[in-house]
């Protein structure tokens, strides 16, 4: 039965913000067993055992750059054909050994790696390990599955280049980093439409390769015989090369905006960037904790200003970008038209007020407390904590440093934060691009720091 407050209930609330309640006992994911390792054909292995439910969560990341200008795309295609069939099994065989022990797998791809995610039932762990060696070591990749996924890519990269945050993703990774592969996140249409499956099991034979790579596995099943059943699984996927990182990326410095016309457009993207660092450095916890004071929550001060206050977003936030041997700070908004140049005026405000006017002792407590509890509810599932390992373990770290984070985040000072917000958030370190319709130019230009196409 619902009940509701009566007016005379109402009218006795007290008025205004209240504190917070106090936090319990925050539990970490510590006392987890784990076995950290490099099986024989070069392949690290991370298996933890966490028995939440009966379930194992397998994540596999391999390392998948490459140089040829139609890389990205035959990888593209190559992701999409790799579950479709092998010497083996057909796609619908794959569909069936795994659904039958509640599994799964997907396959993607990006500029720095190919990523493959699943789950099955604990009972099932060695099929979910047979489909995974069949498709790593026997995947067909055949004309007619290739045809049909490649003609569906090209569809698809058609209709989402037309999105202005694709427009801004890319106009700001090529402003960034100019021609460097870590730009080619989205193949050209027109490289799709020429990929044969030929050269689609080339790039598997000379790519797909375990030395360097890292597989994941969370659930209920102890981390030494995981391990044991891993490598055994895995014993005929090797190889004497090994798997093909992307060169560091270039070191970003400040610089004007660069305008990029988009005639006819009701909204503006704007998007600043700046150089950041990564997890492995000291100054990160400061860093991750500034950064949630400016823009990084719904309630940071960036969005208190543009949206709550001013109303020009419904969208804005800043996050930590993590890059190949580094990171990046991205400040976003999509704004109207009109109040693009005022939008961006707020938003260098609130980059040189960060600094200027450090952090009070109330924001710290919040965003300190919304950091350590993001991460402990995003490790608490077997599916959370193999995300977030994997994502970690890919720039060299593992199991200790999620462990040991909220600690380092519980010890950041007030004075560590400013510090981090004078040397991360000043405006000139900043830049970036803006999308938007040509008659917003003559203002932004009056502002300063933005240059036309």
């Amino acid at each position: 039965m619902t009940s509701f407050r009566t007016a005379s209930e109402i009218g006795r609330t007290e008025l205004g913000p209240r504190p917070l309640p106090a936090l319990g006992v925050q539990r970490s994911a510590t006392g987890l067993s784990v076995q950290d390792t490099v099986l024989d054909n070069g392949l690290r292995v991370i298996a933890v055992h966490q028995p939440t439910v009966p379930m194992v969560e397998l994540r596999l990341r391999i390392p998948f750059a490459g140089t040829d200008p139609l890389h990205a795309a035959v990888a593209e295609v190559l992701a999409s054909t790799l579950l479709t069939g092998t010497e083996r099994r057909d796609r619908f065989a794959i569909d069936t050994d795994l659904a039958l022990v509640g599994g799964e797998l997907d396959a993607s791809v990006d500029p720095e790696r190919l990523a493959i995610a699943g789950n099955a039932l604990a009972s099932g762990f060695d099929t979910l390990l047979d489909v995974l060696a069949d498709t790593l070591t026997g995947a067909l990749h055949s004309e007619d599955e290739v045809g049909r996924e490649r003609d569906r890519l090209v569809e698809r990269i058609a209709v989402a280049r037309s999105q202005p945050s694709v427009i801004a993703r890319e106009a700001l990774q090529r402003h960034r980093y100019g021609d460097h592969p870590f730009t080619r996140e989205m193949p050209d249409a027109a490289d799709v439409a020429v990929v044969t499956a030929q050269r689609v099991r080339e790039l598997h034979a000379g790519a797909v390769l375990p030395r360097g790579s890292l597989l994941v596995l969370v659930g209920d099943v102890e981390p030494a015989d995981a391990v044991a059943r891993i490598a055994s699984a895995l014993a005929g996927w090797a190889s004497d090369a090994s798997a093909v990182e992307l060169p560091p990326l270039p070191e970003l410095s400040g610089g004007d905006l660069l305008f990029v016309p988009r005639p006819g457009a009701v909204q503006s993207q704007l998007r600043l960037s700046a150089q950041a660092v990564p997890r492995t450095d000291e100054l990160y916890p400061a860093l991750q904790l500034a950064n949630l004071v400016y823009g990084g929550f719904f309630s940071s001060r960036l969005v208190e200003n543009i949206r709550e206050d001013k109303g020009y977003t419904y969208h804005a936030r800043s996050s930590v970008e993590f890059t190949p041997s580094g990171a990046t700070l991205l400040v976003e908004s999509d704004t109207a038209s009109d109040v693009t140049a005022p939008a961006l005026l707020e938003m260098r405000y609130e980059l040189g007020r960060l600094g200027v006017v450090p952090p009070t002792e109330s924001e710290v407590d919040t965003v300190r407390r919304y950091a350590v509890g993001t991460l402990l509810i995003s490790t608490g599932s077997q599916t959370g904590l193999a995300s977030q390992l994997a994502a970690v373990a890919a720039y060299g770290l593992g199991m200790d440093w999620l462990v040991g984070h909220p600690a380092r985040l519980a010890e950041v000072t007030a004075d560590q934060i400013a510090e981090a917000a004078r040397r991360f958030f000043s405006p000139p370190r900043y830049t970036g691009v803006i999308v938007g319709d040509v008659a917003q130019l003559p203002y932004l230009s009056a502002l300063g720091g933005v240059r036309a196409e």
